[in-house]
């Protein structure tokens, strides 16, 4: 079962009080400011200091530099504060079926708690509308909220695709990078940086962040993947059998 490409349509966002799984571009991707008292100063101080650092000047000439270049109207926008604004494409590539909740009157089948496993198509593209201190690890999680997946995001990561001198490179970035930034170093080329998000590698997985009916469906997977194998291979030398037989009977003839 597969899952509708057409969900790559629109911006998503990170503010937490909507429900909408579709936005436009005026929808913010940021959250908004509480209304408790305002944050002891050592606390901006520290939130700062583990930032990309880039004077208000340098970003503004970055910035510039940057909307020059833009050929889809995707363009960063600096704010009085420092802080600058602006797209990233997220390219999702992922091998394993994912969690969905559905809507309670949807006619999807569903298992428990009203969720559905989907295989989400490959090279299915999302733009998110981001600032500059959000971080992996936040994007990772809007992109989750925003396709319903109820699996855990610690399942997955990522990564940063650029190619250089006819070479392409693949690395995956740590939960407190910030796209944003990246994305303003590299330009807004795609080829020299794209955003991918992959489940994590092998040897990276986290078998506790997975619940016991998704590691039985996997096992269950695994073993009709197992079982269609099996079924290749004997197919397979079956028809090397009947092959040789014709091959013997053929020379055992009298000419």
């Amino acid at each position: 079962m597969t899952w509708s490409s057409s969900m790559s349509s629109g911006y998503s966002s990170l503010e937490e009080d909507s429900e909408e799984l579709f936005f436009t571009a005026r929808t913010s991707f940021f959250r908004k400011p509480p209304s408790k008292a305002p944050r002891a100063p050592q606390d901006g101080e520290k939130e700062r200091e583990s930032l990309p650092y880039l004077s208000k000047e340098e970003a503004r000439e970055k910035i510039q530099n940057y909307n020059l270049s833009v050929t889809d109207k995707l363009k960063m926008t600096l704010n009085s504060n420092g802080i600058y604004t602006g797209f990233i494409k997220v390219q999702m590539e992922l091998s394993r079926p994912i969690t969905v909740q559905t809507p309670i009157n949807s006619r999807i089948q569903t298992c428990n708690n009203n969720e559905a496993a989907f295989y989400l198509p490959k090279g299915c593209i999302n733009t998110l509308h981001i600032s500059s201190t959000n971080t992996c690890r936040e994007v990772i999680e809007a992109l989750l909220k925003k396709f319903l997946v109820a699996d855990n995001p610690a399942k997955f990561a990522l990564y940063k695709r650029c190619q250089k001198e006819d070479q392409e490179y693949l690395c995956k970035l740590s939960d407190r990078e910030h796209p944003l930034y990246l994305r303003l170093v590299a330009g807004p080329s795609t080829e020299a940086l794209a955003f991918i998000l992959r489940e994590h590698e092998t040897g990276d997985f986290m078998w506790e962040a997975f619940s016991l009916p998704e590691l039985k469906n996997f096992l269950r997977i695994l073993d009709k993947e197992e079982e269609e194998q099996l079924q290749v291979l004997k197919r397979r030398y079956s028809s090397y059998k009947e092959k040789l037989e014709e091959a013997l009977n053929g020379m055992r003839k009298p000419g």
